[in-house]
């Protein structure tokens, strides 16, 4: 009996070693698992008071070519206060005409199909974003890190400030912050990211 569990021991060992090479980018689509990928951002009013919020629902994808895209759903933002998300989703977002944010930006599928399981490495992109009908060009530094066989992770390695009055949010700012009965709340807007998309 011996000699047979050492086959098939052998035989389970050369089946697992196949199944953990990294797969190709190129194969087939990649999806954004919600479960593990994360978008976050932080406020900062009357000065030097910080809040950080998430949103909970994302949904992407990274297609054979190195097209990856992320769709932010803007209802979903959380900031632990449920007044203040009504008066985001309402005043400052207008999820009513303006429900989602999209990102798209190129990787290279090559250099990724590189990485094996545990490996990463950090490339400047740069990515398109369009929130509350405006469309601009965002450029940041992130980490891609092979994660698994089938699983990839991309996230910013320093956050990425946004300004709320070049993307057409500064009258709502303005309305959130007479709302709030604050002095101030800055236009500059940190955003980081986590995201792990799935063959």
């Amino acid at each position: 009996m011996k000699p047979a569990i050492c086959k098939i021991t052998a035989a389970t060992l050369l089946l697992t070693a196949a199944c953990s090479q990294p797969a190709p980018l190129s194969q087939g689509e990649w999806t954004l698992d919600g479960d593990n990928s994360s978008l976050s951002f932080v406020s900062v009013k009357a000065g030097d008071v910080g809040e950080s919020h998430v949103f909970k629902t994302l949904a992407g994808a990274v297609s054979p070519d190195g097209t990856a895209t992320l769709t932010i759903d803007l209802a979903s933002v959380d900031t632990g206060i449920e007044v203040r998300d009504q008066r985001l989703r309402d005043v400052l977002f207008e999820v009513g005409t303006f429900p989602k944010a999209y990102i798209t930006a190129q990787i290279d599928p090559a250099v990724i199909d590189k990485l094996g399981v545990g490996q990463s490495l950090t490339q400047d992109i740069t990515a398109t974003l369009s929130l509350h009908g405006v469309v601009s060009e965002v450029g940041t530094n992130v980490r891609v890190v092979r994660t698994g066989a089938d699983a990839i992770t991309v996230a910013t390695t320093r956050p990425i400030i946004l300004d709320a009055k070049a993307l057409g949010l500064a009258d709502g700012v303005e309305q959130l912050r007479e709302l709030a009965g604050l002095p101030a709340i800055s236009h500059a807007v940190p955003v980081s990211f986590a995201i792990t998309y799935r063959r």
